[in-house]
């Protein structure tokens, strides 16, 4: 094979996974669940981390009738402008919206997070502590919009670098041990069958 033909199969395979690695970021919106924090310069009741409620607005006396949900991440900021000149001529603020994540199984510490568009799986699961001793790194599962994929975090695998979505669910599975997990139980069964024939013949 020529150079110049193995370098055109290269860049053919490599499209692909640059797109599907742009196509989750230009798609993500806040959700219901989600949160929006907002730090207004020297306004600290401005200020703050509020929840994206089930109307789409933000939980808070104020903000209440700021919609924030469903509409792309690049015109929230223009959208908090508009909403606080209401309340300040020149206002100047920070918007950082938060993915709600949940990072379960064999990790140090299984919770719900909210994190950054910007991070990527394997991050997150990173600043969920990372896997424990018996996580399988090469077979995190994923479940995001009802889909469910297997992406491995201690490799090369385009997937663990793409950015995190609203309502992802990552769960780490166990690696299994051949002794803990199958011949210690069976020992433990062979025993209990051992002793019930004992007791069998003696009592008859």
């Amino acid at each position: 094979m020529s150079p110049r033909l193995r370098f055109a199969l290269l860049i053919w395979t490599l499209v692909p996974i640059a797109s599907a690695a742009q196509t989750p970021r230009q798609a993500v919106t806040l959700k219901p669940g989600d949160a929006l924090r907002i730090s207004v310069w020297r306004d600290s009741e401005m200020s703050g981390e509020f929840p994206v409620g089930n109307d789409g607005a933000l939980v808070h006396p104020v903000y209440r009738t700021l919609k924030v949900a469903g509409i792309p991440l690049t015109d929230l900021d223009a959208r908090v402008r508009s909403f606080l000149t209401r309340y300040q001529t020149e206002p100047q603020f920070v918007a950082q919206p938060l993915l709600r994540v949940t990072v379960g199984g064999e990790v140090t510490n299984p919770s719900l997070y909210f994190l950054s568009p910007d991070v990527t799986i394997s991050q997150a699961v990173a600043l969920a502590g990372g896997a424990r001793e018996r996580g399988r790194t090469d077979r995190v599962r994923l479940l995001s919009d009802n889909r469910i994929q297997y992406v491995k975090i201690d490799g090369n695998d385009p997937m663990a670098m793409l950015p995190i979505r609203s309502g992802d669910q990552l769960i780490i599975e166990r690696r299994g041990n051949l002794f803990s997990d199958v011949i210690a139980p069976l020992i433990g069964v062979m025993g209990s069958i051992a002793s019930i024939i004992v007791l069998t013949r003696y009592h008859s």
